[in-house]
């Protein structure tokens, strides 16, 4: 027995120890989003600029103003 076979039981000792937690982050994107389009209820997160949300009022809405769409632009 060498010290190999003590370094894998090591490894076997220290996977029983540690949990595995979640890993998905869709929980915490989803509730990231909450700048929401009035007219087309797409929604975008927190962190988006205006020239973006301007891009989808012109692109989405021909002819309707960016405070139509959302109610405090960022």
């Amino acid at each position: 027995m060498g010290n190999g076979a003590r370094a894998q039981q090591k490894r076997e000792r220290n996977a029983k120890d540690t949990k595995k937690g979640p890993t998905s982050q869709l929980k915490s994107n989803a509730a990231a989003k909450s700048i929401i389009c009035k007219i087309c209820r797409q929604d975008f997160q927190v962190t988006t600029k205006q020239p973006a949300l301007e891009q989808h009022a012109s692109s989405k809405h021909a002819g309707k103003a960016l405070t139509d769409c959302f109610d405090a632009p960022a």
